[in-house]
């Protein structure tokens, strides 16, 4: 063909069909959206004082936990929707992460979900997600990190299904509460920041009935006691499930999620 120029043809990684489905999924969701900034300075000074202390936590695992504790005091917010007139709302609060690792040479992002995270410690968190930078992985077909490993015979079946089939896995998935719960938690963390510099935020899709997207932290001028200081902002997107949760405790749960982070929770 005239016109072209150089090219190559490169192998579609498998792990990108799961990845489509879901958002092809998560689009038929009927999420608000909300897209907040978060005064971080404080703690982030105070994790700086902790690693002057040799205490290794991190800010993700800081963050994480900052987010599990609003959800357990809101536990309505990640509620999963049981038929048309029924809502199922669970303690344990699951939070899906993703850990970007290198599957024969290229970088592939894996799910790995942090079981109980309102009954663990931020440097409980902040452990845990060590590990799952550490496991070893054979290859993509691993499709999962931690100690839920999938069938890796399924998996392989599941990627050669035809699209209207591996559609309908998913609406089985997602009508189910309890196989949502077991197969992927019910928040859903990713961090886009922190793999490189956005001034600005990131609109995700999901199927989580609880979804956050942690932006850049940046520096810019703020008012503290009436007065403009250099300060640091996170930008966060919040997806929350509208079918479940109506917008005034959604806010609710936002101001309180904002008070924790703000106030640096359990850094003090």
């Amino acid at each position: 063909m005239k016109n072209v120029g150089e090219y190559r043809i490169e192998e579609f990684p498998t792990s990108r069909i799961a990845t489509i489905d879901i958002g092809a999924a998560g689009l038929k969701k009927h999420h608000i959206k909300a897209l907040i900034e978060l005064d971080v300075t404080e703690p982030r000074r105070l994790l700086r004082d902790k690693k002057k202390l040799s205490e290794k936590i991190t800010f993700n695992s800081w963050l994480i936990k900052c987010i599990s504790h609003a959800v357990e005091e809101f536990k309505e917010i990640h509620g999963i929707r049981k038929g048309k007139r029924k809502v199922v709302i669970f303690d344990d609060i699951d939070i899906s992460i993703v850990i970007e690792r290198e599957v024969d040479g290229k970088k592939v992002p894996l799910p790995y979900v942090i079981r109980r995270t309102n009954e663990k410690s931020i440097s409980e968190i902040s452990d845990e997600i060590k590990n799952g930078q550490k496991q070893s992985i054979n290859d993509e077909e691993d499709y999962v990190l931690g100690q839920e490993k999938k069938n890796k015979v399924l998996m392989k079946i599941y990627y050669y299904l035809p699209g209207f089939l591996r559609s309908f896995i998913w609406k089985s998935i997602i009508k189910n509460p309890l196989l949502t719960k077991q197969n992927m938690g019910t928040v859903m963390i990713t961090s886009v920041g922190m793999v490189g510099k956005i001034n600005g935020w990131v609109i995700p899709v999901s199927v989580h009935p609880l979804c956050f997207a942690i932006g850049s932290i940046v520096k810019k001028p703020g008012i503290v006691n009436d007065k403009i200081e250099i300060r640091e902002y996170l930008y966060i997107t919040v997806l929350v499930d509208h079918d479940v949760v109506d917008g005034a405790p959604a806010v609710r749960a936002l101001s309180k999620l904002t008070k924790f982070v703000e106030n640096g929770y359990g850094l003090s």
